[in-house]
């Protein structure tokens, strides 16, 4: 029976802070292996466009930015592999992934699983995911062209998308549970695009309206009066935050924040030894492309260091 493989690295996930991270552990030609269950590139690869990437003047395209680096990581020899991490344990002096029910075997680990969109959690949003709710404008806003839509969130993300969206879309209500909470840069946008979005604050999104499995539109309450209303749409799109992808860590020995997040010490290393974290998934991230970059090229060299330390 052939001896099974021991990474060196096993990064989870493939989004900008595992492959910052892996170009650093390849150049340095420490075998290194990337799992991802969805898109490489993570968020970033579904963003329109990136603004405030350092190197970009005009800013880039967030799939470009992603083809980018995971080009340049694997120029230098990382390997990524499409797959679910399901669980993480400590073996003997190995850490053992258990990856589409297959075991892993690696003597470092680097969780970069990032964030996923977080949902509303109301009739009708689970439903009809993808068959008119939608949390990624660029992969689907183009489907709506000459038609109304939804845009749900206040925050930098639904402005950024709702600004992206007019494109397509020939009207957009902007539903924003309290106040807008986007830059002055953004705002200064959405003051110039207002014959085309139509701002409401202080507002509720109760249900998404389907009639004959299609959607048409939202049911709205005011915060403060309780007054409910309807607001007709083809489609809603959703951007109210990011929750941290660590639900295959629920039985771990990884010690997570009251939220989700992975808790680490200043060499970005869990509270199991080996396993380090980086980007948007760590406790006190920023949730910013050039913060993730950095947090991996952090973790590449302290994952160096203790695999250095084990010889």
């Amino acid at each position: 029976m052939a001896e099974q493989t021991i990474h060196d690295v096993v990064m989870i996930g493939a989004g900008p802070a595992a492959l910052t991270a892996a170009i650093y552990t390849t150049r340095e030609e420490i075998e290194t292996v990337l799992y991802e269950k969805a898109i490489v590139g993570g968020l970033a690869a579904t963003t329109d466009w990136i603004d405030n990437y350092p190197g970009y003047a005009q800013g880039v395209a967030g799939l470009q930015l992603a083809d980018e680096l995971r080009e340049q990581a694997e120029r230098f020899g990382a390997k990524i592999e499409f797959g679910t991490v399901e669980k993480i344990e400590r073996s003997g002096g190995t850490i053992k992934l258990l990856v589409d029910g297959g075991e892993v075997l690696a003597r470092s680990v680097l969780i970069a699983t990032g964030s996923d969109h977080r949902k509303l959690g109301v009739p009708g949003e689970e439903e009809y995911f993808a068959k008119g709710v939608h949390y990624c404008a660029t992969c689907d806003g183009a489907f709506y062209k000459e038609k109304r839509l939804i845009v749900v969130g206040g925050g930098n993300s639904g402005v950024q998308e709702a600004l992206f969206l007019t494109r397509f879309a020939t009207h957009i209500d902007l539903l924003v549970r309290s106040e807008l909470r986007a830059s002055e840069v953004l705002l200064r946008k959405l003051e110039e695009a207002k014959d085309k979005i139509t701002v409401h604050t202080n507002v509720l999104v109760d249900e998404i309206v389907a009639e004959n499995d299609i959607v048409v539109g939202a049911k709205i309450r005011n915060k403060h009066t309780d007054e409910q209303s309807m607001v007709h749409a083809d489609g809603v799109f959703i951007f109210i935050g990011l929750i941290p992808n660590t639900w295959f860590l629920a039985d771990s020995d990884i010690a997570l924040d009251d939220q989700g997040f992975i808790k680490a010490n200043t060499d970005l290393e869990t509270s199991m030894p080996g396993v380090f974290v980086a980007g948007d998934v760590r406790e006190g991230a920023t949730m910013q492309i050039a913060a993730a970059v950095g947090d991996g090229a952090t973790a590449a060299l302290k994952m160096r260091q203790y695999l250095e330390s084990k010889e």
